[in-house]
């Protein structure tokens, strides 16, 4: 069974400097203590994102992690704990092997569609403090999904969550990027 753990939000904010220059990011986010919230076809209420050209937008509504997965970052060094990582959603029972691009989920009133594996970038770096975060994270799948927006609704911040296999029956290939 899939489970919500946690919900995160957050907005824009500093988030340090690179090549002198100031980078905002709303990567640092809220567990929302509510136990329900409004989810547009952009995002969670109180969510923003800083650079809307590679952030947010339909496709990427919503941001899906494991939280199984900070057992493993944490084994490998990493100090993170859940939502360090900028996710919307903290899940259990579920991992990338197990989801598939087309997946449709049942969040409260909403219904959200996994839209693509994330691809980290520069940022994830910078809020962990470690530069080998964003090849580790790619060499492990520890990646999580993105989540589009079917039907915006009220949502829970917590419990179970009900997913619908684009591809029952099938097994799904482990997410993997080749570095160029």
């Amino acid at each position: 069974m899939v489970s919500l753990e946690s919900v995160y939000i957050g907005r824009p904010a500093l988030l340090g400097h690179r090549r002198g220059l100031p980078v905002l990011s709303a990567i640092g986010k809220a567990r929302v203590e509510q136990p329900e919230l409004a989810l547009s076809e952009l995002n969670l209420d109180g969510d923003e994102q800083a650079d809307p050209t590679v952030h947010g937008d339909v496709d990427k509504a919503v941001y899906a992690y494991p939280a199984e997965h900070y057992r493993d970052w944490r084994a490998d060094g990493y100090e993170v704990a859940l939502g360090d990582f900028g996710e919307n959603l903290s899940l259990s029972g579920v991992a990338e092997d197990e989801v598939r691009i087309g997946d449709v989920w049942a969040w409260g009133e909403a219904r959200v569609q996994v839209s693509q594996p994330r691809s980290p970038c520069f940022k994830l770096a910078m809020r962990t403090g470690r530069k080998d975060v964003v090849p580790a994270m790619i060499d492990t799948g520890r990646c999580g999904w993105y989540l589009r927006v079917l039907e915006p609704g009220t949502v829970p911040t917590s419990g179970p969550v009900g997913w619908s296999s684009a591809a029952a029956g099938r097994r799904s290939p482990r997410w993997r990027w080749s570095r160029t």
